[in-house]
């Protein structure tokens, strides 16, 4: 039952605030919220190259990004474009979804998808989600995660808000953890 989540995100948003009890705790920071988008930022610290963590991001998302966080779980293959243009996508055979849009690509610093994630995709929401990666000074390197997200919704988003947060805090730490930072504590 690992699609459970994804499920829950088809059903709409109701399910969706149900499921907050649930959830990972977030390491992630909610910036700004409001009735009608939502700001979050995460950050992580590799030990490994900004090119191997461009590597890691890009080409290989199908090893680290969440299976409960996909729409068809173990069946489907996810894939990254990184050019203007570019999608990131989740295939199973015939099933297919556009995750996100590639909007800006900037080889080993900056990754920027456009489109609405998960549930927000159904909700007709648009966002914005933008991979930053810097060298850091004694070694490895800094990702941070942020994800800017609105648009008229009937619901009010500032509730949604902490379910992002969270559900994007577990994505950006399956990555660090990809990319071989100690997993953290449960």
């Amino acid at each position: 039952m690992r699609r459970t989540g994804m499920r829950i995100f088809r059903r709409g948003f109701p399910a969706l605030v149900l499921l907050t009890g649930f959830a990972a705790p977030a390491a992630a920071e909610l910036k700004d919220s409001s009735a009608s988008g939502f700001t979050i930022e995460n950050v992580v610290e590799v030990p490994v190259t900004p090119a191997e963590a461009w590597r890691g991001l890009v080409r290989e998302v199908d090893r680290w990004w969440p299976r409960d966080h996909t729409w068809w779980g173990e069946e489907s293959t996810l894939s990254i474009d990184p050019v203007a243009g570019g999608c990131f996508c989740e295939r199973a055979g015939a099933r297919q979804a556009e995750h996100l849009r590639v909007g800006f690509v900037d080889p080993e610093k900056t990754l920027r998808l456009l489109g609405g994630l998960g549930p927000l995709q159904g909700l007709g929401l648009h966002g914005v989600l933008e991979f930053s990666i810097a060298a850091r000074e004694e070694g490895g390197s800094r990702i941070v995660m942020r994800y800017r997200a609105g648009g008229y919704a009937t619901e009010d988003l500032q509730a949604l808000a902490p379910i992002v947060d969270r559900v994007q805090a577990q994505q950006l730490r399956a990555l660090a953890t990809h990319l071989g930072a100690a997993a953290p504590a449960e």
